[in-house]
């Protein structure tokens, strides 16, 4: 039996499903109050300069999901998914409380801790959700969707939270707040093994090899031990972040040989469901890459280009998570009855359908430069509704994803699968930071996309020229600075979004019936 009997069932989901969706709300309740606070609490308070804030926000964001992979290999080979997620927890709490003393040292360290007990926390928690049910249910996909409901209501509230504390009290007050979110996290996870909501599912893999010993310590207390031993590791890598592109190609190559070996030792059905695992992490990469510059060049954007109105510039980072919340049970309750009647699309068009809202999204974005005032500002309008569309194109793609890796997946590898999947954020936010680096503007000179066929396309979508932004403010140019990169990566995740949809036919036979 699938780990859920009837008894253990509510509104149709196991009962641990609902347990882990408010464990994880108020996990990303603490990661994303604090997402929302960084830029600007570097620029602002920090004082570090635009390019040197990007640098450090994209080193932890890209590092908080390579952390996964390794989270995921000791949860599969030795913790269970139970005791990686509790583990996970308390460092990431720790993260957040240290962020409340303002020296260089507990702010990298903090964000070291942060990276660290994600990796634990964050594919253990998805793959447990996978783990609730059977291959094939139908019910998979729905599951995802209200899970991944849990994570928006925790990003949705948090920004306008932790905004709030901030601005009221001071950042630190802010840090805090997030803080005490990752604790009530762990309660609520920790009252569902104690109900036994979770019934035989997460536990330790193999308790012989569990409880070897090695200095004196079984193999639990010596991956703890490592964990906090690495903190330092990391640290130095966000402080030193210009030189992370090693971190990249190391990654890369520890990637490509792990999954070359997973792919000799699978069957032929399960290597051509790695191949799909590839393909979509790869087009996840390029979502994550554009999406991304939420928490980062749209915060800041937002906070220097846009009229707001109802809320500071933190707080857009809560508009995206808020459309997920209107949107979630709609679109769950859209693939349980689309797979009903037989009419579901495949996974494959899916993630195209996202990657072209995606796109759209973004070119909203550029749009707002025919609403510009003479203060250089844009109307919010423009904000909330790329913000809306582009969150369609999430809906589309990121829950879906979730679910496919774990039923594409060979059993044995679950929860490294996830931290694939969750290291196409990691590659994602590395290159996000770098399509932040363009939108700044130094000494008057803007960036390659005002140029050449992308200078066209910008253009075309925002009215303005190199030379109208020339003879305007740096306010204005640091506007158009925006927009052009907005413009033309809204172009390029459109066009790569259509040609995924053309191609799904051959993708689809690859997943050997699995929709």
């Amino acid at each position: 039996m699938n780990g859920s009997t009837k008894t253990n069932q509510a509104f149709g989901h196991p009962k641990g499903l609902f347990y882990l969706f408010f464990a994880e709300l108020w996990e990303r309740f603490s990661f994303y109050g604090m997402r929302a606070l960084l830029v600007l609490y570097m620029t602002k308070q920090l004082l570090f300069t635009d390019d040197m804030a990007f640098g450090v926000y994209a080193a932890y964001m890209s590092l908080v999901y390579v952390t996964p992979m390794i989270g995921g290999i000791l949860a599969d080979k030795i913790l269970g998914f139970r005791k990686a997620i509790l583990l996970g927890g308390i460092l990431m709490a720790l993260g957040h409380f240290f962020l409340t003393f303002e020296t260089p040292i507990f702010f990298y360290g903090s964000l070291a801790l942060v990276i660290v007990g994600n990796g634990f926390f964050k594919p253990n928690i998805s793959s447990f959700v996978g783990d609730l049910y059977q291959q094939g249910d139908a019910r998979r996909d729905a599951g995802f969707t209200i899970f991944y409901l849990g994570i928006n209501i925790g990003a949705a509230v948090a920004p306008l939270a932790c905004a709030w504390f901030a601005e009221a009290y001071g950042w630190h007050y802010g840090f805090v707040l997030a803080g005490i979110g990752m604790l009530v996290g762990l309660l609520v996870f920790r009252q569902g093994l104690k109900k036994d909501v979770f019934e035989n599912k997460g536990l330790i893999p193999n308790l012989d090899n569990y409880n070897s010993k090695t200095f004196g310590l079984n193999k639990g207390q010596l991956i703890t031990v490592i964990a906090f031993l690495t903190v330092p590791l990391f640290a130095l890598i966000i402080r030193f972040n210009e030189f992370e592109h090693y971190i990249v190609w190391i990654v890369s190559l520890f990637l490509i040989c792990y999954i070359t070996y997973i792919f000799i030792t699978v069957t032929k059905t399960e290597k051509k469901r790695l191949v799909v695992i590839v393909y979509f992490t790869l087009l996840y990469t390029l979502f994550a890459a554009i999406f991304e510059q939420a928490g980062s060049s749209l915060t800041l954007f937002a906070d220097r280009n846009v009229n707001l109105v109802g809320m500071d510039a933190a707080g857009t980072n809560s508009i995206n998570a808020g459309f997920i919340i209107l949107f979630a049970i709609p679109f769950s309750m859209l693939w349980t009855y689309l797979s009903r009647v037989n009419k579901n699309p495949n996974s494959a068009i899916k993630f195209g359908l996202g990657l072209l809202f995606l796109g759209l999204g973004f070119l909203i974005f550029a749009l707002s430069a025919h609403s510009v005032d003479e203060f250089a500002k844009t109307s919010m309008t423009y904000l909330v509704i790329g913000y809306m569309v582009y969150t369609i194109g999430e809906l589309f793609l990121s829950p879906i994803g979730l679910s496919k890796m774990t039923e594409l997946s060979p059993l044995k590898y679950v929860a490294f699968i996830m931290g694939v999947w969750f290291s196409a954020n990691f590659y994602g936010h590395y290159f996000a930071g770098k399509i932040a680096k363009l939108t700044t503007v130094s000494n008057g000179k803007t960036n390659p996309f005002t140029e050449g066929v992308f200078g066209d396309i910008t253009t075309f979508f925002t009215g303005i020229t190199p030379e109208i932004a020339s003879q305007h403010s740096e306010n204005f140019q640091q506007l158009y600075s925006y927009l052009s990169v907005y413009a033309s990566f809204g172009v390029i995740s459109a066009i790569v979004g259509i040609f995924a949809i053309l191609i799904s036919p051959i993708i689809k036979k690859l997943m050997f019936g699995i929709n």
